[in-house]
């Protein structure tokens, strides 16, 4: 190959042969191409000086084909081919964003929000890569801090140096007990009303450890017993086994978790109790589109989780 041939150029020389081999012209196959006759003489005449043999015999305006030039053609005619194919393999990627993200999301968010909004943004946008990190809040406020994450979504404001924090938005907090409950299913429930509960929390390190505690000390409620289970899913697989309640979210519920009856399912009333959850980004730089397009596809998702408050009967809160 001469020195200085791009595979693009090589690919085009490719093109213009194979025009030439079926018109027997090279006028005609400038013409097929929207090149021009000097130009496709030029790379038919590049090829030969690359390969060392002659593919045409040029006599009186027409080309004829050296049987070398035949076998030449067929392989090329697989390379075009096989080059279609590659192109068509891509065409679906060169739709949406590009790049990648790495994004932290507390347990409270993976379990209904992330997947419905992966799953819509992926398909718009398939040639992103989305890596998730399920963890807590100070594991991922040092993450985002040193840049090993784009962003997160936690619960908690606390100030940390280096951080740039939004507020992303608000979930209440509804009392999970299992399907035996003494409770009703679906109604507000005042907490001072309810008889000494089973709790599991989240462990001391949690964020939102302190706002359940406060809660529960500033409205007198009483509790039997407290089990630390700093796992969301763990804290709903012991609530099933019938003797534990818990506080989650709305956002981490699921409409077949009220249709289905596997947890008795109260809204917190009198006073009410809501999450907060921030959005946090390192302040040294700005979100870039693709990253700012996600969030929006989160911020979707869990604003839609705030529709399952029809699941809990309005005529059930007290006066």
């Amino acid at each position: 190959m001469k020195n200085g041939f791009t595979m693009r150029q090589t690919l085009r020389g490719i093109q213009l042969f194979v025009a030439a081999y079926e018109e027997l012209s090279f006028t005609l196959a400038a013409n097929r191409e929207n090149a021009t006759q000097s130009g496709v003489s030029q790379h038919v005449g590049d090829l030969e000086e690359t390969l060392g043999i002659k593919l045409f015999i040029r006599k009186l305006g027409t080309v004829k084909p050296t049987p070398a030039g035949s076998v030449y053609y067929a392989a090329c005619i697989d390379i075009l081919n096989s080059y279609e194919k590659a192109t068509l393999a891509i065409k679906p990627y060169q739709e949406g964003r590009q790049g990648e993200i790495k994004v932290g999301l507390t347990p409270v968010m993976t379990r209904a929000v992330l997947a419905p909004a992966y799953a819509r943004f992926i398909k718009e946008n398939p040639n992103v890569t989305i890596s998730i990190i399920d963890s807590y809040f100070g594991d991922l406020t040092d993450l985002v801090r040193t840049g090993e994450l784009t962003f997160a979504i936690v619960p908690s404001a606390m100030g940390t140096k280096g951080l740039r924090t939004s507020l992303f938005g608000k979930s209440p907090e509804m009392l999970i007990s299992g399907p035996n409950s003494s409770l009703k299913h679906g109604k507000f429930v005042r907490l001072s009303d309810v008889g000494p509960l089973n709790l599991a929390i989240p462990g001391l390190t949690n964020a939102r450890r302190r706002m359940i505690e406060s809660y529960l000390t500033s409205n007198g409620v009483v509790v039997r017993k407290f089990a630390e289970f700093d796992t969301a899913l763990g804290s709903l697989d012991l609530i099933s086994q019938g003797e534990w309640s818990a506080f989650l979210p709305l956002m981490m519920l699921k409409a077949s978790d009220f249709e289905d009856h596997t947890y008795t399912i109260n809204l917190i009333d009198e006073p009410g109790l809501n999450l907060e959850m921030f959005l946090i980004e390192p302040a040294r730089k700005m979100l870039d589109e693709t990253a700012i397009a996600f969030v929006k596809f989160l911020k979707i998702e869990f604003d839609q989780s705030a529709k399952l408050i029809k699941y809990i009967n309005p005529k059930s809160r007290k006066k």
